[in-house]
């Protein structure tokens, strides 16, 4: 059964977009004594009661790190069975993003997947793009840096075809052309493993981001332990470069 969220955290104060590294699934199947891959399997299950949570509370937008650019790094075998998990995911969600009038969505270099891993993703987008209760995005084969430089590269093309000229190009010009740019950007990030890093994950999209970082295992992190992390978020001050006077008086002012 879904937890229901504390009622500490309002409406107000509830992240509208929040972003997950889910990292650790191969030392959860080590410390549990697993066979080679049923980590990366515990994982994927783990997803499924989070989705469904955010959908219940009213998170608009939820983003996970399915596998990054440099994960291709690993060994050819762990590849393999992350791809075919991959697919399982895609299969799998499609009848509960239509339960559940969830967005399905895909960021990431897609070039270098297999063909049959490209046209799921495609079908998957096409088949929910009109749901509107939430969007759940997977980063497949994405990076940062990545994104980024898809979006100078953009931009660049269009000054040379004159569609875009030089002095016209800004945050916001610059904002168009990255992953995710239709949707809020990232108010909560959360690394579950107890790395303290962001491992070139949407580094655009979580420049004003809350981090949060945690020990548990991506297996083994839980519903209660995200609305514990919600209600951190309830609590503290977020600025965007203004000072807390600045941000008190304006808070005074919608409230009253």
């Amino acid at each position: 059964m879904t937890a229901t969220i504390q009622p500490m955290i309002s409406a107000s104060t509830l992240p509208k977009h929040v972003a997950i590294i889910m990292d650790g699934n191969n030392r959860y199947g080590k410390r549990n004594q697993l066979a080679t891959g049923d980590g990366h399997r515990a994982g994927k299950v783990q997803l499924d009661p989070l989705v469904e949570h955010c959908r219940e509370i009213g998170v608009q937008a939820l983003t996970v790190f399915a596998f990054s650019s440099e994960n291709w790094n690993r060994p050819a075998q762990e590849v393999a069975l992350l791809m075919q998990l991959l697919e399982d995911t895609i299969l799998e969600q499609k009848p509960r993003m239509k339960k559940y009038q969830i967005a399905l969505r895909f960021i990431g270099d897609r070039s270098k997947l297999s063909s049959r891993l490209q046209q799921l993703m495609t079908n998957a987008e096409q088949e929910t793009s009109h749901y509107t209760a939430m969007t759940l995005t997977i980063a497949i084969s994405y990076g940062g840096m990545w994104d980024m430089a898809q979006a100078a590269k953009s931009l660049a093309i269009q000054v040379q075809q004159n569609q875009l000229e030089i002095d016209d190009i800004n945050e916001q010009t610059f904002h168009q052309q990255t992953c995710l740019c239709d949707l809020p950007p990232v108010d909560v990030l959360i690394r579950t493993g107890g790395d303290f890093r962001l491992s070139n994950f949407l580094l655009w999209q979580t420049a004003y981001a809350e981090l949060f970082f945690t020990e548990t295992l991506w297996p083994d992190f839980s519903v209660e332990e995200f609305d514990c992390i919600l209600q951190d978020f309830a609590q503290r001050e977020r600025r965007f470069g203004k000072t807390s006077e600045q941000v008190q008086a304006i808070q005074y002012h919608t409230e009253n």
